[in-house]
């Protein structure tokens, strides 16, 4: 399966557009962790543990995508947009949107 942020592959040919696909995850952040890398963040280090639940987000919801395109028999899934948001009412929540175009190749 291929998925790219682009609108086209080079060298393939698009035979049909199938339909737009979607994907959410949602992963909670260990608060006390938070309040931490909140304080490093002050100084000018990383936030890992935010790093990490934002990219296990971005996994979840890249592989959730892929089978909802192959369940429309897609070979690939164009467009790729991510939308990330940061929730939860105060309980830590990171969720990561990915939407994209299901296409058939000749």
């Amino acid at each position: 399966m291929i998925v790219t942020t682009t609108q086209h592959i080079e060298g393939r040919e698009i035979a049909a557009y199938l339909d737009i696909v979607s994907a959410e995850s949602v992963q909670g952040v260990n608060l006390v962790r938070d309040l931490f890398s909140a304080v490093r963040d002050v100084f000018g280090g990383r936030s890992q543990t935010l790093e990490r639940a934002l990219k296990e987000a971005r996994i979840q919801a890249t592989d959730e995508i892929k089978a909802r395109a192959r369940q429309l028999q897609a070979d690939a899934v164009l467009g790729l947009d991510f939308e990330i948001s940061m929730g939860g009412g105060g309980k830590g929540m990171v969720t990561v949107f990915v939407t994209g175009t299901a296409v058939k190749l000749k």
